[in-house]
């Protein structure tokens, strides 16, 4: 038995894939001690490891003090959360051995932990991959575009942070990639080289083990009776960005009194009440068990967050892909390129949009037989198992 110290942020969309992964780690008889935010305690003791927590207040404060507007400001902002992370961990596993560390991609203090405790590293990656050339690409269209009179504070902030941590933490950072990526000996990646961008650039060190989905241990009341049978058409914004009344309102226009039964989720930020009169053949909650309720669905309209993106193809639902912001609008690209749904613009979309997107994705079988694709490609690609068998045979590799 291996004790293995898990690292992660606090979004749903990062800790959901790692469940599964989690739960089968212990039943294959590892120990895990599992940071995070206090908010996902529950969910993660339910897998039977181990949860500490650092102050999620703070943490947030410390990466939104860096910058909002550019990549690498979100980059400082990562850095800036070292403070707050790094102490609060190494404090609370002293004296305490570990064999390995798992850490997430988008996590900005994964990498340096790594490198202090001197554990081999397994980077978990929720989002898609990305390569150093892509991810360098990307920092250069920002120096580029932006005035340079703007860049060069925010590049001068990045080295005199690296410099910070060097001298505190006696680890280099030779890279804003290092710090955004978390690059790793072996990278689990939570989604297929079929739906990766680019699937192909990336080398034997970046597993490709399919969507992580575990039965979620959260109950909810929900009335399956209610759609049994009716094919509902299933709309959500996900958890983050889902303060949208105007959206749903819309929603109520495109499709209310039509033939059509509609399951819509609003999150637990604004109430059913906000709505007004909902149409007779929407069913509107606060929070639904999504998994169960794709099970049954026709169309799934989404934010086009990585994880419903893929808990969508992996229930064989075309998708209509609204994004709201990070990675959202490349994952609804890719959705499109792939022929599985179509994208929509939030910003200007109309009733009558939305209506006719609808029409068009259950009249076209084509969505439909790309998505069963797509979901024969999830499905043999192992998810949480799999990873768990890339992780032991990193063990064997390094001796663990």
């Amino acid at each position: 038995m291996a004790r293995v110290l898990f690292i992660n942020g606090g979004a749903e969309g990062h800790i959901n894939p790692t469940l599964g992964v989690v739960q089968e780690l212990i039943s294959r008889g590892e120990e895990v001690v599992y940071f995070s935010i206090e908010a996902f305690r529950e969910r993660i003791e339910k897998t039977g490891a181990s949860v500490r927590t650092f102050d999620d207040q703070k943490f947030i404060q410390a990466f939104i003090s860096g910058g909002r507007d550019y990549l690498l400001e979100r980059i400082n902002g990562l850095l800036l959360t070292a403070d707050i992370v790094i102490p609060s961990v190494l404090e609370q596993i002293k004296g305490e051995h570990f064999d390995y560390i798992i850490h997430d991609s988008m996590f900005g203090c994964g990498r340096l932990l790594a490198q202090i405790l001197k554990l081999p590293a397994i980077n978990s990656c929720t989002s898609f991959a990305q390569t150093k050339a892509s991810f360098d690409q990307m920092l250069e269209q920002f120096s580029i575009q932006v005035p340079a009179e703007m860049v060069k504070p925010i590049s001068d902030k990045f080295q005199s942070l690296t410099v910070m941590v060097k001298e505190k933490y006696d680890v280099e950072i030779h890279s804003p990639y290092e710090v955004f990526c978390n690059p790793a000996p072996l990278t689990i990646v939570y989604t297929t080289k079929e739906f990766q961008p680019n699937g192909e650039a990336f080398d034997q060190t970046y597993k490709f083990v399919g969507p992580s989905i575990s039965s979620r241990t959260t109950q909810e009341n929900f009335d399956f009776t209610a759609i049994k049978g009716k094919n509902p058409i299933y709309i959500s914004l996900g958890t983050v960005f889902n303060q949208a009344i105007d959206f749903y309102k819309l929603c109520f226009e495109a499709l209310g009194n039509t033939d059509h039964t509609i399951v819509m989720s609003i999150g637990n930020k604004i109430q059913i009440s906000d709505l007004g009169e909902i149409p007779k053949n929407f069913i509107v909650k606060n929070y639904v068990p999504q998994t169960d309720v794709l099970q049954n669905t026709t169309l799934f309209i989404t934010h086009g967050g990585m994880n419903s993106t893929h808990e969508g193809l992996y229930y064989g639902v075309p998708l209509i892909v609204i994004p709201q912001s990070a990675d959202q609008p490349i994952i609804a690209g890719q959705v499109a390129n792939i022929g599985a749904g179509i994208k929509l613009q939030m910003q200007s979309l109309t009733a009558n949009q939305l209506r006719e997107a609808v029409e068009h994705v259950l009249s076209h079988s084509s969505f439909k037989e790309a998505v069963a694709n797509m979901r024969e490609s999830f499905r043999k690609s192992g998810g949480y198992q799999q990873a768990v068998d890339e992780i032991f045979e990193f063990k064997s590799q390094v001796h663990i």
